[in-house]
């Protein structure tokens, strides 16, 4: 499989091939309207209006799946993004992205890119006591962990990155900047 090879559920028109962003970077995300890091949507717009002529795409995927941070509708989804944040990058159909319910891309991205950790500091520190008090031992297997987990593709359609939620934003910018 490829990454070419999946389809993404959009809110009212079907799907979408990821074959429609061949040739592209781009960056996938497991987003929430209601979580600590929903203002990332402020970072990803600014990111998508900086480099989406050189050749970003950002792909946006509702998740209701941690503690039920995404309860809307897909319309009031797009609407709380589209007022508050001023997006304008692709928002898909609200799905799973762990769980047999999961979008099959999402088994193809955990595969690819695994979890590695929060990294260092305060909101690594708070999401690893949270997690350790769901499950113990939640760094063993490659779920997603929490919202606004980014996969970074290239223009062959590699899986290169994986950015946790703590993960700095600029250090996802250099990294976006070195594959454009």
């Amino acid at each position: 499989m490829r990454i070419y090879d999946f389809t993404l559920p959009t809110p009212h028109s079907g799907d979408i091939s990821m074959q429609e962003y061949e040739g592209k970077v781009v960056l996938i995300v497991n987003t929430a309207t209601g979580c600590g890091f929903t203002p990332q949507y402020k970072d990803l717009e600014r990111l998508y209006e900086k480099y989406h002529e050189k050749g970003l795409e950002i792909i946006d995927i509702p998740c209701n799946q941690f503690r039920g941070q995404t309860p809307g509708t897909d319309d009031e989804i797009h609407e709380f993004c589209t007022l508050k944040y001023h997006t304008r990058f692709p928002q898909m159909k609200k799905s799973d992205v762990n769980g047999e319910n999961a979008l099959p891309l999402y088994a193809y991205l955990k595969e690819q890119q695994g979890f590695r950790g929060f990294g260092k500091g305060l909101g690594a520190f708070a999401m690893d006591k949270m997690l350790k008090s769901i499950d113990k031992n939640y760094q063993d297997n490659p779920d997603i962990k929490w919202n606004f987990t980014k996969f970074l593709v290239d223009r062959s359609g590699n899986v290169t990155d994986r950015f946790e939620p703590t993960a700095d934003m600029k250090k996802l910018e250099a990294r976006i900047n070195e594959l454009l």
